[in-house]
């Protein structure tokens, strides 16, 4: 009996798989970022639904929204570096798996035991995966891929805010709904994500990557330094709209209606998302200052709304605020991921986003402490978007003290924030 060679296996399963072409797989990955952070933003509407069937307090809903967060810092400590050694694809398939385990986990929850572990499973499954995603995009099509990596996180967030608050609103059983409807998103990505062609070449050091260390690689240090501030300072105010919000703006609008607890996140981050598209050609630190300068004000306002009572002025300033959100994520991602190589692309992806999230994590914690154990909901949101107004001021301050960051030894940036010479794409 005969045997095919290797070489004639290897080309026989590649023409059966068939893979997806550069351009379709690039829209394949954008989406799973979507997804992912739809399901982060999801459990905000319900967090009422909650509290009202297991009874726990509102320190309790920023725990859970503070442990989703480490479990994120987790996972892209850990794994963020990982697929630049075992590639883009078997990362991102397994991350999908346990993204699919979380769903099941959170619709079959029933106490606050069951949803932080949920919570758990879903932060390491993003966290391994944000790096991943975003770089493989980036091997693709480098200048999209940066726009993307800014652009994909706040349409998630809006669209998994919107659709739960809806959910909870309008059909049946709510807290399994909207999570068996996520379920099958994730099971259709995995099916695509396995007809993609790897974008990147395997590396060795997989097991030495795991070892969590905060290394960054010398050209891209000083532009990390200059946006870091700047993406902290912003994720703060996501934070406060994925913690607070919910609670916040049914006082306001003196309503207990789930579209309402979803609604501030949801303009926040649509709006931070069509902020990137606008501004995808400006200079990236003209973006970051455009950034500050938004979330001072749009935080200003809030907090005026706030003190007034005034909903309609509250929506106006997170829309503000959704401005400033998106300038000063996308200004950072551009002045960084540019000059990075492309083994380098998804560590530096992930430590961009532990900045991110530690911004997200920290402060909501300490206000869900403040909001049981201080002054309550209305004076802990004044004093939480007072301190978000003095980050951004601080990462004002860093950035004019930096300058403008200097682009890595042969990589010339033009004024848009990509290379000018870009890297050989994927599939070109």
């Amino acid at each position: 009996m005969n045997h095919p060679a290797p070489h004639e296996r290897t080309e026989r399963t590649t023409a059966r798989r068939k893979p997806i072409p550069p351009r379709a797989a690039f829209y394949v990955l954008a989406s799973v970022v979507v997804s992912f952070l739809a399901a982060s933003s999801a459990p905000t509407p319900l967090y009422a639904t909650y509290q009202a069937e297991w009874g726990f307090t509102p320190i309790t809903t920023t725990v859970v929204f503070g442990v989703y967060a480490i479990a994120v810092l987790s996972g892209l400590l850990v794994l963020g570096k990982l697929s630049d050694h075992v590639g883009r694809r078997p990362v991102l398939i397994t991350a999908i798996a346990a993204q699919a385990a979380a769903m099941v986990m959170f619709s079959t929850a029933g106490g606050v035991g069951e949803l932080l572990a949920a919570r758990i499973v879903q932060g390491l499954s993003t966290g391994a995966a944000l790096g991943a995603v975003g770089a493989a995009m980036m091997d693709i099509n480098r200048s999209r891929g940066t726009v993307a990596n800014a652009f994909a996180p706040g349409l998630g967030t809006a669209t998994g805010a919107l659709l739960s608050g809806l959910v909870v609103q309008y059909l049946p059983a709510p807290t399994h709904t909207i999570y068996l409807g996520l379920l099958g998103v994730f099971a259709v990505q995995a099916v695509a994500l396995a007809l993609i062609d790897e974008t990147v070449t395997g590396q060795p050091g997989a097991l030495a990557s795991l070892v969590p260390e905060i290394r960054l690689p010398r050209p891209v240090r000083g532009a990390t330094l200059a946006a870091a501030p700047v993406v902290f300072a912003v994720w703060a105010l996501a934070g406060f709209y994925g913690s607070l919000g919910p609670a916040l703006v049914r006082t306001l609008v003196g309503s207990t209606s789930a579209v309402y607890g979803g609604l501030g996140l949801f303009v926040l981050a649509f709006v931070s998302a069509a902020s990137v598209l606008v501004l995808r050609k400006a200079a990236a630190t003209t973006v970051m200052y455009t950034g500050i300068g938004a979330l001072v004000a749009g935080v200003a306002l809030t907090l005026v709304a706030v003190a007034t009572s005034t909903p309609a002025l509250f929506f106006v300033g997170t829309a503000v605020a959704g401005v400033g959100f998106g300038s000063g994520f996308q200004g950072g991602i551009r002045t960084v991921l540019p000059l990075t190589r492309p083994h380098e692309s998804s560590g530096v992806l992930s430590l961009l986003f532990v900045v991110a999230y530690l911004g997200m994590g920290v402060p909501s914690v300490v206000a869900g402490a403040l909001v049981v154990h201080g002054g309550g909901l209305l004076p802990t949101s004044e004093e939480y978007g007072a301190v978000v107004i003095a980050l951004a001021l601080l990462a004002l301050a860093a950035l004019l003290l930096r300058g403008r960051p200097q682009s890595a030894p042969g990589v010339k940036v033009a004024s848009g924030g990509v290379p000018a010479e870009r890297l050989e794409r994927v599939g070109r």
